[in-house]
C-alpha cells in the first residue's frame, strides 16, 4: 500500500471514529452532565483529521508542480 493511499484510508476511518465520538458526546449531554473525557473524546481524532486533511488538499498541487518539473 503507498503512501497516499494509507492517508486516504486513515482519514475514512477517522471520520467515522470522529462522527461516533460526536455522537457519543451529544448522547452524554442529553443525560446531564458529561464527563470531560467525554468532551476531550472527539479531540483526538479532529486533530488527525486536520493534518490528514491538509495534507489531501495540498497532494494535487503539489503533483501538478511535479509534472511540470518533469516536463521541463
Amino acid at each position: 500500500m503507498n503512501w497516499n493511499k494509507w492517508i486516504r484510508q486513515t482519514h475514512r476511518w477517522l471520520s467515522i471514529a470522529f462522527t461516533l465520538a460526536v455522537i457519543a458526546n451529544l448522547v452524554a449531554s442529553a443525560r446531564g452532565e458529561p464527563a470531560v473525557w467525554v468532551g476531550l473524546l472527539a479531540l483526538f481524532p479532529l486533530v488527525v483529521l486536520l493534518l490528514t486533511g491538509l495534507y489531501l488538499f495540498v497532494l494535487p498541487y503539489t503533483a501538478n508542480r511535479r509534472s511540470e518539473r518533469r516536463a521541463d
